[in-house]
Protein backbone atom coordinates (compact mmCIF):
# COMPACT_ATOMS: atom_id res chain seq x y z
CA UNK A 1 0.00 0.00 0.00
CA UNK A 2 1.05 3.37 -0.51
CA UNK A 3 1.08 5.69 1.59
CA UNK A 4 -1.51 7.98 0.22
CA UNK A 5 -4.04 5.04 0.02
CA UNK A 6 -3.11 3.92 3.53
CA UNK A 7 -4.02 7.98 4.54
CA UNK A 8 -7.44 7.45 2.75
CA UNK A 9 -8.38 4.44 4.04
CA UNK A 10 -7.68 6.21 7.67
CA UNK A 11 -9.24 9.07 6.70
CA UNK A 12 -12.69 6.90 5.65
CA UNK A 13 -12.94 4.95 8.43
CA UNK A 14 -12.61 8.05 10.53
CA UNK A 15 -15.67 9.57 8.72
CA UNK A 16 -17.78 5.90 9.12
CA UNK A 17 -16.62 5.92 12.57
CA UNK A 18 -18.14 9.35 13.23
CA UNK A 19 -21.40 7.95 11.16
CA UNK A 20 -21.82 5.24 13.17
CA UNK A 21 -21.15 7.68 16.71
CA UNK A 22 -23.60 9.98 15.42
CA UNK A 23 -26.51 7.54 14.64
CA UNK A 24 -25.83 6.02 17.59
CA UNK A 25 -26.42 9.25 19.91
CA UNK A 26 -29.58 9.84 17.55
CA UNK A 27 -31.25 6.06 18.84
CA UNK A 28 -30.32 6.69 22.21
CA UNK A 29 -32.06 10.98 22.08
CA UNK A 30 -35.11 9.48 20.05
CA UNK A 31 -35.18 7.03 23.84
CA UNK A 32 -35.74 10.25 25.66
CA UNK A 33 -38.24 11.50 24.07
CA UNK A 34 -41.08 10.06 26.72
CA UNK A 35 -41.53 10.72 30.27
CA UNK A 36 -41.38 8.83 33.31
CA UNK A 37 -41.35 5.79 30.38
CA UNK A 38 -44.61 6.42 28.80
CA UNK A 39 -45.26 8.36 25.85
CA UNK A 40 -46.85 11.51 25.95
CA UNK A 41 -50.35 12.32 24.17
CA UNK A 42 -51.16 14.46 21.55
CA UNK A 43 -53.80 16.31 24.45
CA UNK A 44 -51.01 16.88 26.59
CA UNK A 45 -49.64 20.20 24.55
CA UNK A 46 -53.28 21.44 24.02
CA UNK A 47 -52.63 23.72 26.71
CA UNK A 48 -50.05 27.31 25.71
CA UNK A 49 -48.03 28.60 27.85
CA UNK A 50 -48.58 32.33 28.63
CA UNK A 51 -46.16 33.16 26.91
CA UNK A 52 -46.44 32.65 24.02
CA UNK A 53 -49.48 34.61 23.63
CA UNK A 54 -46.04 37.78 23.85
CA UNK A 55 -44.14 35.37 21.46
CA UNK A 56 -46.57 35.33 19.36
CA UNK A 57 -47.22 38.86 18.97
CA UNK A 58 -45.92 40.77 15.99
CA UNK A 59 -44.88 44.24 18.23
CA UNK A 60 -43.07 41.99 20.72
CA UNK A 61 -41.01 40.36 17.58
CA UNK A 62 -40.28 43.72 16.30
CA UNK A 63 -38.89 44.62 19.35
CA UNK A 64 -36.50 41.91 20.08
CA UNK A 65 -35.49 42.65 16.10
CA UNK A 66 -34.36 45.68 17.19
CA UNK A 67 -32.81 45.03 20.11
CA UNK A 68 -31.05 42.35 19.18
CA UNK A 69 -29.84 44.41 16.17
CA UNK A 70 -28.69 47.25 18.47
CA UNK A 71 -26.63 44.76 20.26
CA UNK A 72 -25.05 43.44 16.93
CA UNK A 73 -24.29 46.71 16.19
CA UNK A 74 -23.22 47.87 19.41
CA UNK A 75 -20.96 44.79 19.77
CA UNK A 76 -19.00 45.69 16.07
CA UNK A 77 -19.03 49.18 17.76
CA UNK A 78 -17.06 47.62 20.62
CA UNK A 79 -15.26 45.87 18.74
CA UNK A 80 -13.83 48.34 16.43
CA UNK A 81 -13.06 50.88 19.15
CA UNK A 82 -11.15 47.54 20.81
CA UNK A 83 -8.91 47.46 17.31
CA UNK A 84 -8.22 51.10 17.43
CA UNK A 85 -6.66 51.56 20.90
CA UNK A 86 -3.06 50.95 19.47
CA UNK A 87 -4.12 53.30 16.77
CA UNK A 88 -5.33 56.33 19.22
CA UNK A 89 -2.07 55.29 21.77
CA UNK A 90 -0.10 56.21 17.77
CA UNK A 91 -1.39 59.41 17.34
CA UNK A 92 -1.26 60.65 20.78
CA UNK A 93 2.50 60.19 20.75
CA UNK A 94 2.68 61.45 17.32
CA UNK A 95 4.42 57.68 16.23
CA UNK A 96 6.58 57.81 13.15
CA UNK A 97 4.50 53.86 12.57
CA UNK A 98 1.09 55.51 12.92
CA UNK A 99 -0.31 54.34 9.25
CA UNK A 100 1.84 51.06 10.17
CA UNK A 101 0.13 50.42 13.01
CA UNK A 102 -3.41 51.64 11.59
CA UNK A 103 -2.74 49.10 8.88
CA UNK A 104 -1.48 46.08 11.18
CA UNK A 105 -4.83 47.10 13.23
CA UNK A 106 -7.18 46.08 10.10
CA UNK A 107 -5.09 43.15 9.30
CA UNK A 108 -5.89 41.57 12.55
CA UNK A 109 -9.27 42.68 12.56
CA UNK A 110 -10.04 40.99 9.47
CA UNK A 111 -7.29 38.53 8.72
CA UNK A 112 -5.80 37.25 12.03
CA UNK A 113 -5.72 38.47 15.58
CA UNK A 114 -1.67 38.30 15.41
CA UNK A 115 -1.42 41.21 13.36
CA UNK A 116 -3.15 43.24 16.08
CA UNK A 117 -0.60 42.03 18.73
CA UNK A 118 2.29 43.47 16.90
CA UNK A 119 0.34 46.83 16.24
CA UNK A 120 0.11 46.91 20.02
CA UNK A 121 3.25 45.81 20.78
CA UNK A 122 4.90 48.58 18.29
CA UNK A 123 2.08 51.54 19.45
CA UNK A 124 3.20 50.70 23.00
CA UNK A 125 7.13 50.07 23.05
CA UNK A 126 8.79 53.21 24.37
CA UNK A 127 11.66 53.09 21.40
CA UNK A 128 12.90 56.33 22.67
CA UNK A 129 14.10 54.39 26.26
CA UNK A 130 14.95 51.40 23.58
CA UNK A 131 16.81 53.73 21.01
CA UNK A 132 18.90 55.42 24.26
CA UNK A 133 19.90 52.26 25.76
CA UNK A 134 20.96 50.82 22.07
CA UNK A 135 23.01 53.88 21.90
CA UNK A 136 24.63 53.76 25.25
CA UNK A 137 25.52 50.00 24.41
CA UNK A 138 27.65 51.18 21.36
CA UNK A 139 29.41 54.17 22.99
CA UNK A 140 30.19 51.36 25.72
CA UNK A 141 31.39 48.92 23.55
CA UNK A 142 33.51 51.64 21.50
CA UNK A 143 34.97 53.16 24.20
CA UNK A 144 36.61 49.90 25.18
CA UNK A 145 37.71 49.30 21.73
CA UNK A 146 39.70 52.88 21.90
CA UNK A 147 40.89 51.96 25.17
CA UNK A 148 42.76 48.86 24.15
Amino acid sequence: MTPSLSARLMKLGLKLALLAAAAGLMVFFTGLSTVHGQDLPVDYFAEVPAIMVLLDAEWFMGFLFVVTLALVVLLLKLLWNLHEIPVHKAQGENHLLTKVIFGLCLCGLFINKAWWVLAIILAFTPWNAIGDHLSRVIRAGMQKETRQ
